[in-house]
C-alpha cells in the first residue's frame, strides 16, 4: 500500500513539477531592454521623438542606418499626426476654402517630411561592438513641434500655389498647433 501511495504521489508530482518548470518561462524568450526606451524618448505635447537601430560591420554604416530609421519614424509620426489634425480641423471649421487649404496643408507636410525635418536634434547615441566585430548603434532624435510648425508656416508663405484664403486657413491651424505645443 505504501508503494502504491509513493507511486501515486510520484505520478502526480512529476506533471506538476514539469508544469511549474515550463509554465513559468516565457515562450517568447527574455525581455530585452534596449537603450533609449521609456517615456523620456517618446513623443509628447512639445516634441516628436523617435529611436533607431543600425547594425553593420562598419561603424559609419551602422550609424547611418540608425539615423535613417529614426528619421523615418519621425516622418511617419508627423504625417500621421497631420492627417488626424487636418481631419479634425475640417470637421470643426467651415468655409469654402477649408478643404482646399487642408489638402495643401497635407501636401506641404508631406513635402517637408520627405525632404528635411526642421530642427532635428540627436538626444542620444550609443555604439556597441560585438564579439564578431559588428557594430550596433542606437540613436534617439527629437524635433521641437513649435519649431517645425513655424518652419511650415514659412514654407506655406513661400509657396506660390497657395491662395490667400488657403494661406489664412493654414496659418490659423499652424498658429493653433504652435500655441498648443508651447502651452506647457
Amino acid at each position: 500500500m505504501r508503494t502504491l501511495n509513493n507511486n501515486l504521489s510520484l505520478f502526480l508530482l512529476l506533471p506538476l513539477t514539469f508544469f511549474l518548470v515550463t509554465g513559468c518561462s516565457n515562450p517568447l524568450g527574455k525581455t530585452v531592454k534596449e537603450p533609449f526606451s521609456g517615456s523620456k524618448y517618446e513623443s509628447n505635447n512639445r516634441f516628436y521623438r523617435s529611436t533607431g537601430k543600425g547594425t553593420s560591420n562598419m561603424d559609419q554604416v551602422a550609424q547611418s542606418q540608425a539615423e535613417m530609421r529614426a528619421r523615418q519614424q519621425l516622418a511617419q509620426q508627423v504625417q500621421t499626426y497631420f492627417e488626424v489634425v487636418t481631419d479634425d480641423y475640417q470637421r470643426t471649421t467651415t468655409g469654402e476654402h477649408v478643404d482646399d487649404a487642408m489638402n495643401r496643408f497635407e501636401t506641404l507636410a508631406r513635402e517637408i517630411t520627405s525632404t528635411k525635418l526642421a530642427d532635428i536634434r540627436i538626444i542620444g547615441n550609443e555604439k556597441y561592438l560585438a564579439d564578431d566585430g559588428s557594430y550596433t548603434v542606437y540613436v534617439a532624435m527629437e524635433v521641437r513641434k513649435s519649431a517645425m510648425y513655424k518652419h511650415m508656416k514659412k514654407m506655406a508663405k513661400a509657396n506660390d500655389a497657395i491662395t490667400k484664403q488657403e494661406l489664412q486657413e493654414i496659418e490659423a491651424l499652424l498658429d493653433q498647433l504652435i500655441e498648443e505645443s508651447e502651452a506647457e
